[in-house]
């Protein structure tokens, strides 16, 4: 091991030590880890490595930074309409009980979380379910909880669903009808869907003795529609344009897209939106309140993470801990079951106490070089998706382990708190674990049976 690759690998885990340590300043952390990989490489302080600032910016996926502000904007856009209060509403006023509210809110959180950020989700749904339990005089801590952790959950259900799911489409050149049907075979959609069902199982049996009767509430007012237009716009051109390969995969002389297509798409809505706004109202208010709802802590942590990333994979990190993981199992064809089993109760447990976007992002090369590995030591041509799909389903629901594996989760409970409410680490994991062993056994045994 080269004295290059020991101290890269020396950085990235201070840096992950720090981000699991002090949440808040993460992306400040990501950026600063980022900066020391440049300056190494960039003043050529070891031999053979050089990581130049123009590479750095070279290294972060712009595609994904716009595809997140630019739907972030649109969904506040959204929130502000009041749609979402209003599907609420007319979704509970069908209920007859309290234990069928929850489930019905839990279930349209999920439902919503497939096409729309799932902090974004939470944000929708939660006010609702607040008004709900305060009239019935109840906790609203459960329903929140379960609201946060089923939007944690469906957002690998499709391409635009959640972070991970952009980051894997892009790494494994999936388009969005692959969730559905890949290779002709049942996508990730159907295997997120088969652990929700059974996640919503959890849910009932919890919420068995809860059968208080729902009164009929006033329905919501949307007096503008045109938001859900935009929302709805961004999707179904992100499903057209999913249909056109990137041009590293276009055969001779067929049109490809750019790669920054999609992130281009969510922000020119956005921008129609804003300007259909301004001078609707005569007004800049709403612009200055969209770009204040964009999360630029997450933008900020991704960006500097991407390069860090660089930084590594140019000192022989990934594929040294490709590598190793790969070499677990032995030379076998068992191997590969070892190192898919692995890789998702590894990936559970590391996203219930370190946000799975990162950890997503620094582990889907590594993935790539375990796949190409295996099938060169175990002599089994081994699919790489299996990996990928492995890594997805335990990295996306293991951070409904805990309160802070995932930002879902942190804005649901930052909701509660502002309504007087702590909630401890014991009690959301007396929903969390069921609602988390439930949906990933299901996808981990459906993942292997497709895939291998």
């Amino acid at each position: 091991m080269s004295t290059v690759t020991i101290v890269s690998l020396v950085i990235f885990g201070i840096t992950y030590v720090l981000m699991m340590a002090f949440q808040k300043i993460r992306p400040y952390v990501a950026i600063g880890s980022a900066v020391i990989f440049v300056l190494m490489g960039s003043l050529h302080i070891f031999e053979g490595y050089s990581y130049t600032p123009l590479e750095a910016l070279g290294e972060i996926d712009w595609n994904v930074i716009m595809m997140i502000a630019g739907t972030m904007g649109t969904v506040y856009l959204f929130i502000e309409s009041k749609m979402p209060q209003l599907m609420s509403d007319y979704l509970i006023s069908k209920m007859p009980n309290v234990k069928w509210a929850v489930f019905a809110m839990s279930l349209f959180a999920g439902v919503i979380s497939a096409f729309v950020d799932n902090v974004a989700t939470v944000l929708m749904i939660a006010p609702v379910a607040i008004a709900v339990c305060k009239k019935l005089e109840i906790s609203p801590v459960p329903s929140i909880i379960c609201i946060a952790v089923s939007s944690n959950l469906q957002g690998a259900a499709t391409l635009v669903g959640d972070t991970t799911s952009i980051l894997l489409g892009k790494a494994a050149n999936l388009d969005f009808t692959d969730f559905f049907v890949d290779e002709g075979r049942p996508g990730m959609f159907f295997v997120v869907e088969a652990g929700a069902l059974a996640s919503a199982l959890i849910i009932l049996w919890m919420f068995r003795r809860e059968k208080s009767p729902v009164n009929s509430m006033e329905r919501t007012v949307v007096e503008d529609k045109f938001p859900t237009v935009l929302l709805i716009a961004t999707v179904l051109t992100l499903i057209a344009v999913s249909f056109i390969p990137y041009k590293q995969n276009a055969e001779p002389g067929q049109f490809y897209k750019p790669d920054i297509t999609n992130g281009l798409i969510c922000v020119f809505y956005f921008i129609i939106g804003l300007v259909r706004d301004i001078i609707k109202r005569r007004s800049f208010k709403m612009l200055k309140a969209s770009f204040m709802e964009i999360d630029y802590y997450t933008i900020a942590l991704l960006a500097g993470l991407f390069v860090v990333i660089g930084g590594v994979s140019r000192a022989g990190v990934i594929t040294m801990i490709g590598k190793a993981i790969a070499g677990i199992g032995g030379s076998s064809g068992t191997s590969v079951f070892l190192i898919y089993t692995i890789i998702v109760w590894i990936s559970v447990l590391i996203s219930a106490f370190i946000d799975n976007i990162p950890y997503t992002a620094t582990m889907l090369p590594v993935v790539a070089v375990i796949a190409a590995d295996l099938s060169a030591t175990s002599g089994i041509a081994v699919e790489p998706k299996l990996l990928y799909y492995g890594l997805l389903c335990g990295a996306t629901l293991g951070g409904n382990l805990t309160p802070i594996g995932a930002s879902a989760n942190i804005a649901g409970i930052g909701i509660l708190r502002k309504e007087g409410y702590e909630v401890k680490a014991g009690t959301f994991m007396k929903f969390g674990i069921p609602f988390t062993l439930a949906a990933v056994i299901t996808g981990y045994i459906l993942i292997w049976v497709i895939w291998h």
